[in-house]
């Protein structure tokens, strides 16, 4: 199949969607051809997690993909890979780039991000700075280092200890001085003075390396980048065998793929405790907010303040500054400034700023100057477990864009319900008290569209009240000529609603007999250590 008859069936598709939902927004670019499109969850997405963004172009043209596809990512509250929006990109430009931009900016209905994720590409960049141009620009360090071996082939393969010299110079030097040293004394050590590829990274040196982009937030909990992965939304579902003709398919067994991890992680956050390491109120305190990746973060920083000491070196006022290094490692440590009026730290490592969760070096400080629970500033809302349930302010500027989009307003409910209807499907009693539950919410459901109906109207200039919705809409049937098709379109996206709600059940009972199956063995588990134990004694 063509490029070209391949674009068509995806086109095909996203007209498709737009009339089953007016949500579903999808724009081309005169001339050049290339496509963006973003269902109503991507938008809700961003207004969740829309402080950082990866622009995602593993499948660009010149590789050895054959769908030119490109994502827009982020990444929720279990550190899992979200999607913002996706394109095709059939001819490449910095004006079609900057469209691209411009057009997903469009769609979110948001600010820009705080930063960005992308390859390095001096198209890319330059169209970045033309639309984001307060967005701090990262450059993917994972697909510098995959470059760098390719075209320093032959110093690998000479020099097997060539690569853990480079990945420690780039991601373990503390202060730029300690980088730029660390640097020249490779590129001596190796005679890559004159390498050209070498030259260009480190000319952009203040993109990717981490000494330089760590004052900024990109939501990676992981502080080895190099193991992070610019396509991991759609990494195993578009490869290099995916046409195409096949896109669309492997592009919804992503989202319902990533949708069901999701699920099953916030399943697991609420209903499950983690283990505790210590007796701190701290510990607890973070492990009762926290999702279950943030907890695990948080507590192997918490668990190392144990072997770092907090030692003051000088005071004034209410800040005091101290130096933290790992018993024997002195020279290895980090400055922290503390202020006792505030209960505020800074340390310089940065890994707060960078990840959003607090370092062990601040967490020692704490320890000296006895604060027993983290303060708010140090709990990223971002990485809760209540990540998705807003506050006063976000609940209205989300009710004013369902004013543009019902749909949103569709699939905000619909993740909410998702949540009950796990709860809901794990006994026969549970099941029958939420039905009672959701009759009782149907009645004031009705009650209040009654209400509406009657009272929704406004006045006109010369006194006289619009009609009812009710009465606008029959209007419209008998009056417009395509009545009788709108309203079987309606009728059919009803139909449609419904056996979305009844898949949601039909899931919620997978998970369910998922996790009686993992309860099941675990107590299957325990038996059997307890029949070991008892044949040792």
């Amino acid at each position: 199949m063509s490029v070209g008859s391949g674009v068509e069936h995806v086109l095909n598709y996203l007209k498709r969607r737009q009339l089953e939902n007016p949500g579903f927004l999808y724009a081309i670019e005169d001339d050049c051809g290339n496509v963006f499109w973003a269902d109503p969850t991507c938008r809700l997405n961003y207004t969740y997690f829309g402080d950082t963004l990866v622009f995602d172009t593993t499948y660009r043209r010149g590789k050895r993909y054959q769908v030119p596809f490109a994502a827009f990512t982020g990444f929720n509250h279990h550190g899992q890979p979200v999607l913002f929006g996706c394109a095709l990109i059939l001819n490449e430009s910095e004006s079609s780039f900057a469209w691209l931009f411009q057009t997903w900016l469009q769609a979110m209905s948001a600010p820009p991000p705080p930063s960005i994720t992308v390859e390095p590409d001096r198209l890319i960049q330059v169209a970045v700075s033309r639309v984001f141009s307060q967005t701090r620009l990262r450059f993917s360090q994972p697909l510098i280092f995959k470059e760098t071996e390719e075209k320093l082939d032959h110093i690998y393969q000479s020099h097997p200890t060539f690569e853990s010299e480079f990945i420690n110079c780039v991601t373990g030097t503390e202060t730029a001085a300690e980088f730029e040293a660390s640097w020249d004394s490779i590129v001596r050590r190796y005679y890559l003075e004159d390498n050209d590829w070498l030259q260009s990274i480190y000319n952009a040196r203040q993109q990717w390396v981490r000494v330089f982009i760590r004052d900024t937030f990109y939501g990676e909990l992981s502080t080895n980048e190099g193991s992070s992965i610019l396509n991991s939304f759609f990494q195993g579902f578009v490869d290099a065998s995916t046409t195409m003709q096949m896109l669309i398919k492997q592009y919804e067994k992503a989202i319902d793929s990533w949708r069901e991890k999701e699920l099953k992680s916030d399943y697991e956050a609420t209903n499950s405790t983690p283990i505790m390491k210590t007796p701190s109120p701290m510990e607890k305190q973070a492990a009762s907010l926290y999702t279950r990746v943030a907890f695990i973060k948080f507590q192997e920083e918490f668990v190392e303040t144990l072997a770092n000491h907090a030692n003051r070196i000088s005071d004034s006022g209410t800040r005091t500054t101290y130096r933290v290094a790992k018993f024997g490692e002195v020279h290895k440590g980090h400055t922290v400034s503390f202020d006792s009026l505030e209960v505020k730290a800074n340390c310089s490592c940065q890994m707060f700023e960078y990840s959003g969760i607090i370092c062990r070096h601040i967490l020692a400080v704490f320890r000296a100057k006895n604060v027993l629970t983290l303060p708010s500033r140090y709990l990223l809302s971002r990485w809760t477990k209540e990540a998705k349930i807003r506050g006063t302010e976000e609940q209205l500027e989300f009710l004013n864009s369902c004013q543009e989009s019902l749909s949103v307003c569709y699939d905000s409910l619909r993740q909410e319900a998702t949540k009950y209807v796990e709860e809901g499907a794990k006994s026969i009693q549970i099941y029958k008290v939420a039905m009672d539950a959701l009759d009782e919410a149907a009645k004031k459901v009705a009650a209040a569209s009654n209400i509406r109906g009657a009272t929704s109207g406004t006045t006109l200039p010369n006194g006289e009240a619009y009609p009812s919705e009710e009465a606008r809409e029959t209007a419209n049937a008998i009056n417009h000529p395509g009545g009788e098709k709108e309203r079987k379109i309606l009728e059919l996206t009803a139909e449609l609603e419904r056996t979305g709600q009844r898949c949601e059940v039909y899931r919620a009972n997978l998970l369910s007999i998922l996790r009686d199956m993992e309860e099941q063995k675990f107590q299957l588990s325990q038996k059997v250590q307890n029949a070991r134990l008892s044949l040792k004694e």
